[in-house]
């Protein structure tokens, strides 16, 4: 269509038959139903900033007040525009402060980030002055002056200045803030995305989390934000579903994700960008994509694959009107991407917290203190609670930690129970002798450990694939759900519960809980193996026997092969050891078909891998299959004739992972 070529003036948005008609900077775009392109494309609803927390995890917000400093640097990196020059310096606190510097060029931007210590500033600057008087020397020698040296320092892409500060030439695309775990990067993800959602200059933003499914995979990332980009700006929709109908491998695993993001991301931007008819809004400042716990995401080779395609993508369009925020902890695949003098490095952990978590948990204790009636009637008979010392003791033993100092609040003003008769102001002083989130996580699990099936109940949620309801879970292990409702309400200071027990999902409050868990050294007692995996296998095995589609019967289907190869991919499992263990919960497994059929399959699939595991005696492979087929073959279970029609597909087809007994209805 013609630029300022309308029809119907004045409207916009309405629909003709199948299209929606959208109006941009005055222009009349046809897109032919948005709906269905997000059908095709099927994204990950809850992977955004607006996704609900409470259910798809993390659930981290800035405390109103908190971050001010953090957030106006990151926003002003952000809102910089091309032909500007900045530096990010380091402030007292530690982490970096934007402020513009004057240019006679005016055509190139920097940016800095300094790392040294103040301490060895003056060593620093001698040492500069040392070095440039050696490089005129050699540079005389060889019949350089002043202006070729000017000239190199403006071809380098970064250089010290006089304070130390990295300064960029041109102004990077990508700042990547990191950090250690806890410390408000998501909160802070959540905040910038709300800020450029609110200017109408978000494209993007994608939240990854371990655990939570495809939200720990590269798998959907692309198609996610194409989606997210359609409705950002309408008139990439068609240029979206154009590329889709011509490439339909864009939507699976066997087109590269750098295609997926060329083709349904950077190139329907790049085309509306040129149309020219986003001027309004550009003069606001660039585009803005946000991505948070890079360092979630399970699929490492993914990561590199993005981060070495967006630079280059970004060296090769150095003027594209587009930001790249990423938050993360230090990995070292992403490290090694991401250091380098095209992104900014904000460093979150040299930021200090004192003060924005002195004032959330004052903010949250006065909060407590009015619904909370036990908290109520000490503070009449004792006066101010917490008082200040105990204040100034929690505040010094948090270390700027947000998701210490939120789940140690949590902890202390949780509700008393029958295992655990303490008031908040029993707890507090408990806090203080606490050894960090692991000293914490310790003590809440301790609240249920004693409760039956709290132990499969726990390692289930640390390991289940992606988060499931409590009658999800009840399902799935085959035990009462007010039996799961009790275990995890004495856990709510680690462990989101959802409501109700059909809707909401069980989610961890924080991924350090599941790493807490898996870390032997750290947990102790409370310590998930690996090979708990095989037990979740067996799990989802026996819901493929069940008639009634559920939560669990789909959780079965999906994930078995998972928990499996999990299991039988470790190092740290021994299959034989795994069996035998397995076998000594013999008692607890009610039906005898599915325990039998479960136990003759994997070692089915274990003589059949591709990838066999390492035993001393395969005679214990052949032994035990027939000897676990002859005893399911026993059972008086009117199931147990799908079963064997079924086992003789799988034998017959030398394909190792089970078919349901009933197809999904």
């Amino acid at each position: 269509m013609p630029p300022q070529s309308t029809y119907f003036n004045g409207a916009s948005h309405f629909q003709i038959d199948h299209q929606t008609i959208n109006s941009i900077a005055g222009n009349q775009y046809f897109l032919s139903g948005g709906q269905d392109l997000n059908l095709r494309l099927n994204p990950i609803l809850d992977a955004s900033h607006t996704r609900n927390r409470n259910t798809s995890p993390p659930d981290s917000e800035c405390f109103p007040g908190t971050r001010e400093t953090v957030i106006h640097n990151i926003t002003t990196w952000g809102d910089a525009a091309m032909g500007s020059a900045y530096t990010w310096e380091t402030s007292d606190e530690g982490i970096s402060q934007y402020s513009e510097d004057s240019m006679d060029s005016g055509s190139s931007d920097g940016f800095g980030d300094m790392k040294q210590e103040d301490l060895e500033q003056e060593d620093l600057e001698q040492e500069d002055m040392e070095q440039e008087d050696m490089e005129q020397e050699d540079m005389e020698q060889e019949g350089m002056g002043q202006e070729d040296m000017e000239q190199e320092d403006m071809e380098r892409e970064a250089f010290l200045d006089g304070s130390g500060s990295v300064v960029h030439r041109t102004t990077p695309h990508i700042c990547w803030l990191h950090g250690f775990a806890g410390c408000g990067k998501s909160a802070i993800s959540l905040k910038v995305a709300q800020i450029y959602s609110g200017s109408g200059r978000l494209l993007a933003s994608y939240f990854f989390f371990r655990g939570a499914g495809d939200r720990s995979t590269m798998r959907r990332f692309a198609a996610t934000l194409a989606s997210q980009l359609a409705a950002a700006l309408p008139a990439a929709a068609p240029l979206i579903e154009a590329a889709v109908k011509a490439e339909p491998g864009l939507l699976t695993s066997d087109v590269s994700l750098a295609t997926q993001l060329d083709q349904m991301f950077l190139s329907p931007f790049q085309s509306v960008i040129n149309k020219g008819v986003l001027v309004e809004t550009l003069a606001k400042g660039p585009f803005l994509i946000v991505i948070d716990g890079l360092d979630e995401c399970e699929d490492k080779q993914g990561v590199e694959e993005f981060l070495d395609h967006i630079l280059n993508f970004f060296k090769v369009y150095p003027t594209i009107p587009l930001r790249v925020f990423i938050a993360s902890r230090v990995e070292q695949h992403i490290r090694a991407c991401l250091e380098t003098d095209e992104v900014v490095l904000g460093n979150l952990d040299n930021h200090s917290a004192r003060d924005d978590v002195e004032k959330f948990l004052q903010a949250s204790f006065r909060t407590a203190a009015k619904k909370d009636r036990v908290i109520r009637a000490y503070v009449r008979a004792r006066g101010a609670w917490p008082t200040k010392l105990d204040m100034d003791k929690l505040i010094k033993h948090i270390r700027g930690s947000f998701v210490l100092a939120s789940t140690m609040f949590k902890y202390i003003i949780q509700p008393a129970t029958e295992e655990d008769p303490t008031t908040p102001m029993d707890r507090l002083p408990l806090t203080l002798e606490m050894n960090g989130l692991d000293g914490l996580y310790t003590q809440t699990l301790a609240r249920s450990q004693n409760l039956p099936h709290f132990r499969n109940i726990i390692s289930t949620i640390a390991l289940l694939r992606e988060p499931l309801p409590i009658v999800g879970i009840s399902d799935l292990l085959g035990i009462d759900t007010f039996k799961v409702v009790r275990v995890l309400l004495n856990m709510q200071a680690v462990i989101h519960v959802p409501g109700t027990d059909e809707e909401g999902k069980v989610t961890l409050c924080h991924t350090s809980l599941r790493d807490f868990l898996t870390t032997e050294s750290r947990s102790g007692f409370f310590f998930v193996p690996p090979s708990f995996h095989l037990c979740l296998s067996f799990y989802c095995f026996s819901s493929s026997f069940e008639k009634i589609n559920g939560l669990a019967y789909d959780y079965g289907l999906q994930c078995f092969d998972a928990h499996w190869k999990s299991f039988a991919d470790s190092d740290a499992c021994n299959f034989t050891n795994g069996i035998e263990q397995l076998k000594t919960c013999q008692p607890l497994f009610v039906n005898r078909l599915q325990y039998h059929a479960f136990l003759c399959s994997m070692f089915f699939y274990t003589i059949f891998s591709k990838k066999p595991q390492s035993l001393n005696d395969n005679s214990y492979l052949l032994t035990e299959c027939t000897n676990q087929l002859a005893l399911a073959a026993e059972c008086p279970d009117p199931h147990i004739r799908l079963w064997l029609r079924k086992y003789d597909m799988t034998c017959n087809a030398h394909q190792p992972l089970f078919i349901p007994i009933f197809p999904k209805l």
